[in-house]
């Protein structure tokens, strides 16, 4: 286990952020779809992928250990273009706890210390080199609404009359997007919740708090 998770600890002292799991698959890094789109709130109006944006938010994680609930926390910032995508892991502290630089077929993990270590399956990687499990692969398309479900079918994830999005991903993840933030013509995921059964660390809850969106 590498330095990650007892930093976290240190400086979140029971609330959440991630733990030592692995999956039971690999995600391999995918492509994004060009655009799609969906009802608005209130507004009946088009939604469209953006192939580049930046977001920042939280991130939370339960899981279990040796029949124990574990429960940490931090914060992210994603910045993506059409053929990069970097992500920032923080403690609560804002301290930079890893990096992560995902390339055409290559990802590439920086933590302080040690040397980086490179992959082409971006899950995977983070598996390895973390600990925990987050879905990068997945998130690309997760964080703004669209996706593939189980059934192998592209999704755009709109509210219902309860404000509410459910969906069984192609990777076994059952996303509900539970809130949504109104942006000028267009609605966006504001609060993402993802929970997948694992026989590792047993039943494996993440949300998603978007405090930031900006496209280009």
């Amino acid at each position: 286990m590498s330095r990650l998770l007892p930093a976290l600890r240190r400086a979140g002292n029971g609330a959440l952020m991630l733990g030592a799991i692995a999956l039971g698959g690999c995600s391999t890094l995918q492509s994004s779809p060009g655009s799609s789109a969906a009802a608005g709130v209130g507004s009946g109006a088009a939604r469209e992928y953006r192939q580049i944006i930046d977001v920042s938010g939280r991130l939370s994680l339960r899981y279990q250990q040796d029949g124990k609930e574990q429960a940490v926390y931090g914060s992210f910032t994603w910045s993506q273009s059409r053929q990069e995508t970097a992500i920032t892991l923080l403690s609560p502290l804002g301290q930079t706890l890893a990096t992560i630089n995902i390339g055409t077929g290559q990802a590439t993990l920086r933590q302080a210390g040690q040397p980086p270590r490179i992959a082409s399956d971006v899950d995977a990687l983070t598996v390895q080199a973390l600990g925990w499990p987050l879905p990068i692969a997945g998130l690309r398309d997760w964080l703004q609404g669209f996706g593939e479900d189980a059934g192998g079918r592209r999704f755009t994830a709109i509210p219902n009359a309860s404000d509410s999005f459910s969906v069984t991903t192609a990777d076994q993840w059952l996303i509900q997007y539970s809130n949504w933030q109104d942006s000028g013509a267009e609605s966006y995921p504001k609060r993402i919740d993802l929970a997948r059964n694992t026989a590792q660390a047993g039943q494996v809850a993440i949300r998603i708090a978007i405090s930031s969106r900006q496209p280009h």
